[in-house]
């Protein structure tokens, strides 16, 4: 225990008292001595003994620089203002000394004056408590409060005003820190329009978390901001604070009003389109809607076909079609002018392309079908065609051209665009430009000295290989290519 400066006064038993305690504790004498310190005293000033405080106060000024949190000097420190008589509960220092500019310590020092029985002053006390932990503790929360790009606040519980705000919310706001802090949390109401304002005013005023909620922020240019907020207890020194963190949901709430304008222009462009249309699942073709053109032309009411797969409709006629068009889809992702017979409500068999491509509505594969209705079209070339075979049962006497401009009705394009002449047999040739004399199958049977059996098997080779399927398609065929002689 350091030696006391001689005085008159024998305070050992206060020394004992006090010597062991954690708090530094310096004794100063009327006459400006420092008459004594403890072990915990001499540390916090970077000292081994009593003489390296200075011995008196204008020393100990001279050894030590006492700065406010601020880094302002202090003009009067504590040990001169207990000199002077004056007492105070707190006060907050950063210590260093002259001759060691690494020694750095925050101080929290407090005043007691122990006078004598007449009231005069005895013995002026300093008690000290180093606080250099908790103010790096607070150092390092200030630049990463301050750094952090996440919008944050915190409101003293006391009074519920704003005492620190970071970058990030007043990016998010548009607000300066002068209008934020001091500034009560009803005046920069961060709970305005929260979806459970109840329970985060009750929360707060009980310094108990506050979950996350979206509320609205009122900015200061009159607009408002969509916003995520949360609140979480913590102290600041001994201050009870709520700390705020928000999370900004402009571009969600953007994002969303997009979503929604865009999806409304699909299902108007969706119920209004005149072609037949239907949305679907692509795992399992279950019906999701269909348009009103599709109820006119398949008979189908919505009602009755969502949530059906296709072939539970059974909108499908050939099994066969129905299992290339999913394997096309699979295969490419979409398809385009698929032909292919569907069959409506009445049974009725119509052909229709079909084309369809892969879409995705909120997180689900989808299929988006068009159904074109060409039955009208595939019946004019139907009667068509059956016209031409009619005529063409005696074609001895067509010139070359109008045989020519016939062929042009099944084959459009020019003569270069055509398909290379197939390789057929020497007695398929022969029944080819047989039938483009317009000999039948007895005939043709007779001249070529064959069953009539015989020759329709030469003629259904000959269509496969043509790609035909009627008489008077390979009569076309034949004359183009020179079989008619």
């Amino acid at each position: 225990m350091p030696r006391p400066l001689t005085t008159g006064v024998d305070r050992s038993q206060l020394h004992q008292i006090i010597a062991g305690l954690t708090e530094g504790v310096i004794l100063i004498e009327p006459d400006q001595r420092i008459a004594w310190a403890n072990a915990a005293a001499l540390a916090m000033h970077g000292a081994a003994e009593l003489a390296e405080l200075g011995g008196t106060v204008a020393a100990y000024r001279e050894r030590f620089v006492l700065r406010y949190r601020n880094h302002h000097v202090i003009s009067r420190t504590p040990i001169e203002r207990v000199l002077a008589g004056e007492t105070f509960d707190e006060v907050i220092v950063n210590v260093r000394r002259t001759d060691r500019p690494d020694f750095d310590v925050m101080q929290r020092i407090r005043s007691l004056v122990i006078t004598d029985s007449a009231g005069a002053p005895d013995c002026l006390v300093l008690i000290l408590t180093d606080v250099t932990a908790q103010f790096e503790a607070e150092a390092r929360f200030e630049k990463t409060f301050n750094a952090n790009p996440a919008p944050a606040l915190i409101c003293r519980l006391s009074d519920l005003r704003h005492v620190k705000v970071n970058l990030g919310f007043l990016e998010m706001t548009g607000y300066r820190s002068d209008d934020v802090l001091g500034r009560s949390v009803y005046e920069i109401d961060v709970l305005n329009e929260a979806r459970n304002r109840d329970l985060a005013i009750g929360r707060l005023n009980a310094g108990e978390t506050i979950p996350q909620m979206e509320a609205c922020l009122r900015l200061p240019d009159g607009g408002t901001r969509f916003v995520i907020v949360a609140g979480q207890p913590i102290d600041m020194g001994d201050e009870p604070c709520m700390l705020f963190t928000f999370a900004d949901l402009e571009l969600r709430k953007k994002a969303e009003v997009a979503l929604r304008h865009s999806e409304e222009r699909f299902a108007k462009a969706f119920r209004l389109t005149p072609v037949p249309t239907l949305l679907c699942r692509a795992e399992g073709f279950a019906v999701i809607g269909v348009n009103q053109a599709f109820a006119r032309v398949f008979g189908h009411t919505e009602e009755g076909v969502v949530g059906q797969s296709l072939d539970a409709v059974g909108l499908w006629s050939d099994r066969t079609q129905r299992e290339r068009f999913g394997a096309d889809l699979a295969a490419q992702g979409s398809v385009l002018a698929f032909e292919a017979c569907l069959r409506s409500r009445d049974g009725i068999d119509l052909d229709c392309l079909v084309s369809a491509e892969s879409v995705t509505i909120g997180d689900e594969a989808c299929l988006l079908a068009v159904l074109q209705d060409i039955s009208d079209r595939k019946r004019s070339e139907r009667e068509l065609f059956g016209a031409i075979e009619a005529v063409m049962a005696d074609t001895s006497w067509f010139s070359r051209g109008l045989i020519e401009k016939l062929g042009s009705l099944r084959h459009p394009g020019t003569p270069e665009s055509r398909p290379a002449t197939p390789d057929l047999t020497r007695r398929e040739g022969e029944v080819l430009r047989l039938i483009c004399q317009g000999h039948g199958d007895a005939a043709i049977a007779k001249r070529l000295g064959l069953t009539p059996n015989t020759v329709r098997n030469h003629a259904a080779a000959l269509y496969r290989k043509l790609g035909i399927h009627r008489r008077g398609e390979a009569i076309i065929w034949g004359r183009e290519n020179g079989f008619a002689s």
